[in-house]
């Protein structure tokens, strides 16, 4: 992957539509006023020798310009979702494939690496853990690296390019490897951008177990947000390892330099360790869901048979408390029957009357105990 001084620039006019005419050049912009969507778009460009800035243009127009001036520099330009006219103008100096320039205006791309003749287009996830609401956000960042350019175009607050920006102009020496260099230091920005991830998802997991076999009743929500990060988690990591290995298999190919082949392995060795650990991830976040559905369905199972017994208990109460005022409303009757004082009731004037009515009361309350009884409701 390392290039030597090709000759750049042709070929992208025949895959643009139509341009209007030109008129007349327009009057050389102050380099103190920026267009108004490169004040947007373009965080920062400059130009390198030999591993040091020698120059920091204030326009696009300005860099291409410094960059034919200087045919042993490197320009280095960081976009945040710039404009199409933007991508435009470097696809048609830096002959950017059209495809690859398709991809970086419409984003949402999954993490890949292409090369189009003597430019790489590398599309990366990264990712940041943010603390207070306890979730993984997710950036993409697309770059172009050619044999004098690094175009790094980002959409998403991650990763922090100026970061790595003076990371390597405080190491000139690796930054004098040139647009490779520069890769592999936005390469590993983006992997040591995972190693936070990895903590704070260890840390839910964590709490998770703990709510878990808490009971709490939102733990099943929280398990399945945190199942649909590490999905996305996974699609921005595991990609990396075959890209990284692809990079690795073109070492002797491109003549990369022996150190860039150290740091290169170096970051393929954390995207395999992180790829491994949001595996496990998912495989636990699988299991929590398994344990905590068999305990909601045990206390669910608990719940119904406690209110069964309960149901049960009250059953017997109604019985006996159904059987005694039965066995009450047998005397209440005889005596209400008797108490009319009808004047043609034979009973009333019957010497045996009142013996007869208790008597049938004593023999009405006993055979209603003893039917009760039997049947098991006293």
């Amino acid at each position: 992957m390392a290039w030597k001084n090709a000759s750049k620039r042709s070929g992208w006019r025949r895959a643009l539509p139509p341009q209007p005419p030109k008129s007349d050049p327009p009057p050389t912009p102050n380099p103190s006023a920026a267009q108004p969507s490169e004040i947007v778009s373009v965080v920062e460009a400059a130009l390198y020798e030999d591993g040091v800035r020698v120059s920091t243009p204030a326009t696009l127009a300005d860099t291409y310009r410094e960059l034919r001036e200087k045919p042993s520099g490197m320009a280095w330009i960081g976009l945040a979702r710039p404009t199409e006219s933007e991508l435009l103008s470097l696809a048609e100096e830096f002959d950017l494939h059209p495809l690859s320039v398709e991809d970086a205006m419409e984003a949402h791309q999954r993490p890949k690496l292409e090369r189009y003749g003597d430019t790489l287009f590398v599309v990366l996830r990264a990712a940041r853990y943010l603390d207070a609401p306890e979730e993984v956000e997710f950036g993409e960042l697309h770059v172009f690296v050619g044999p004098d350019f690094v175009i790094t175009v980002r959409h998403g607050a991650a990763p922090d390019l100026s970061a790595v920006r003076r990371r390597m102009e405080e190491t000139p020496e690796l930054l004098k490897l040139g647009p490779e260099a520069v890769l592999y230091a936005i390469l590993d920005a983006v992997v040591d951008g995972y190693a936070p991830v990895v903590a704070g998802v260890q840390n839910d997991i964590d709490e998770i177990e703990t709510e878990v076999f808490r009971g709490d009743p939102e733990v099943s929500r929280r398990i399945y947000e945190l199942s649909r990060e590490m999905v996305e988690f996974q699609r921005a990591t595991r990609p990396l390892v075959g890209m990284l290995h692809g990079l690795m298999a073109g070492f002797a190919k491109y003549g990369t330099d022996e150190e860039l082949q150290r740091y290169l392995r170096d970051v393929a060795d954390h995207v395999t360790h992180t790829s491994e650990r949001v595996d496990g991830f998912r495989q636990a976040l699988t299991d929590i869901l398994t344990v905590n559905t068999t305990l909601v369905t045990q206390q669910q199972n608990a719940e119904m048979r406690a209110l069964a017994e309960a149901g049960f208990e009250q059953n017997e109460e109604i019985k006996k408390i159904s059987s005694w005022a039965a066995i009450l409303f047998a005397p209440t009757l005889v005596g209400t029957i008797y108490g009319m004082n009808f004047e043609h009731m034979p009973e009333l004037h019957w010497v045996f009357g009142y013996p007869f009515a208790i008597a049938l009361m004593g023999v009405v309350c006993t055979g209603l105990y003893v039917v009760f009884k039997r049947r098991d409701w006293l």
